[in-house]
């Protein structure tokens, strides 16, 4: 069966309100899709580690209450994956360094901000990161998405370009932190 004809796999789409009871499911999808990074010494202090997500996660449902969407993929009624993003403002996402880099029309328009995007092995591969990034698009519904990908991911870097997302700089999330490859996306068209 093809990615898009599958009818085993439900996405279902969560507000803040929904998203406690689902963080430790959530969690633990997280951890089986990112095996190589909760093995890495030094991942939990840059924030890499199922404690730093339910930290993001839980910061960013308090303090991103408009907008914010988790979405979730279900197979046999067992979650397989799930994303979640919420509308920003180009300063909170890119930051001071970053903003004057950006296009000037991504600065002016309406931004998500995505923060994690993760399916189990077992069912990469077979379109599920596709559906669960189009239902974000549907629910916030904005003119540009952004998000954060570590330059030793390639898998998932080319999840993201083919969902046609392309790199915009590096980002670190703070003194001595990692840096990432910050990817961008016009919705509906190439950037300019």
């Amino acid at each position: 069966m093809t990615p898009s004809t599958r009818t085993d796999v439900v996405i279902r789409t969560y507000g803040p309100a929904k998203v406690a009871p689902l963080i430790d499911t959530v969690s633990d999808v997280w951890a089986d899709a990112h095996p190589e990074i909760t093995d890495t010494p030094g991942a939990a202090t840059d924030g890499l580690s199922v404690s730093a997500l339910r930290q993001q996660i839980e910061a960013h449902v308090r303090n991103h209450r408009e907008g914010f969407t988790l979405v979730a993929a279900y197979a046999a009624g067992s979650m397989v994956g799930f994303g979640y993003a919420f509308p920003c403002t180009p300063e909170y996402w890119y930051g001071p360094e970053l903003l004057p880099t950006i296009p000037k029309q991504v600065r002016a328009g309406r931004l998500m901000g995505l923060c994690e995007l993760a399916v189990s092995p077992a069912w990469q591969g077979q379109g599920i990161g596709t559906r669960l990034h189009a239902a974000l698009l549907t629910a916030i519904d904005p003119e540009y998405s952004s998000l954060l990908v570590r330059p030793d991911n390639p898998q998932g870097r080319a999840l993201y370009e083919r969902l046609g997302y392309r790199y915009a700089g590096p980002y670190r999330n703070g003194p001595g932190g990692p840096v990432y490859d910050l990817l961008l996306l016009r919705i509906g068209g190439p950037l300019s």
